[in-house]
């Protein structure tokens, strides 16, 4: 089983994205910083108090085209406004998008807010402690299990270091898995976590039974011009069971570096 997972950055490099997309074989494909208009397509403005970026419409849509052949899954973090070429408002619902292969029997799946509630912003997205959604799901491929469960972390003005909130987020996902793992399953959890590679959140996510394979990597692209490189991170219940891992520096589709698992 191949696992595809990466920051999408609101399709602010689309063209790249859903060009890559289909070239990486991947049976499950996990992005976060997925975004749905309601009957809207296209390119829309995305705007909160430190940052302005073109995001699309719809991306979850746009990557179900790029992959017909893939059962696609949103959850809703958060809500707020964007506005158009014209210069309309619309609301932007915000969160994750998880995309199994055909080869892929989904057997269970279940979403939970690990960080806040679900918040519709009104007129302004604010810059941080927006609400954390996790998916997780439970597939079966060639008579093996594996559990995968990813999230986009905790943003907070603060930078990445811990804090109360990002533990207690930790410990949400760590009981959100384990609750959907079954004996047996190997355990994949990846995402943008947004935290640095000494963060207890892995103390906690090692609870579990977790090992995490990037450790001090540069998981960003040339798109993100800040000196801290850490963000995304992929950790596995059984390290033996890894084929290949990598994270992708090129082509660059975010400006997060894609991480991909071969198991």
């Amino acid at each position: 089983m191949r696992i595809v997972s990466v920051n999408a950055w609101g399709g602010a490099r689309y063209d790249d994205l859903v060009a890559w997309l289909p070239t990486t074989a991947a049976d499950v494909v996990c992005l976060q910083e997925v975004t749905r208009t309601p009957d809207l397509g296209g390119w829309t403005r995305f705007e909160d108090d430190a940052r302005v970026l073109p995001q699309r419409a719809d991306l979850m849509a746009d990557v179900e085209a790029a992959l017909p052949a893939y059962d696609g899954w949103f959850t809703v973090s958060d809500s707020g406004p964007v506005t158009d070429d014209t210069g309309a408002v619309h609301r932007q619902h915000f969160g994750l998008g998880l995309f199994a292969g055909p080869a892929t029997l989904v057997v269970g799946a279940r979403s939970a807010y690990v960080h806040g509630r679900y918040t519709d912003h009104g007129d302004a997205w604010p810059h941080s402690n927006r609400p954390r959604a996790a998916q997780v799901a439970r597939f079966e491929q060639d008579g093996r299990f594996v559990t995968l469960g990813h999230l986009h972390g905790l943003r907070d003005d603060t930078g990445k270091g811990d804090s109360p909130a990002r533990r207690a987020q930790a410990e949400r996902l760590a009981a959100l898995v384990d609750a959907m793992r079954e004996p047996g399953d190997l355990v994949v959890v990846c995402g943008d976590l947004n935290v640095l590679p000494d963060s207890e959140t892995f103390a906690v996510l090692a609870g579990i039974g977790l090992t995490d394979l990037v450790g001090t990597a540069d998981t960003r692209t040339s798109s993100y011009p800040k000196p801290v490189r850490h963000a995304s991170y992929l950790l596995v219940s059984d390290p033996a069971a890894v084929r290949d891992f990598r994270v992708v520096e090129a082509p660059e589709v975010s400006d997060h570096r894609p991480l991909q698992l071969d198991v």
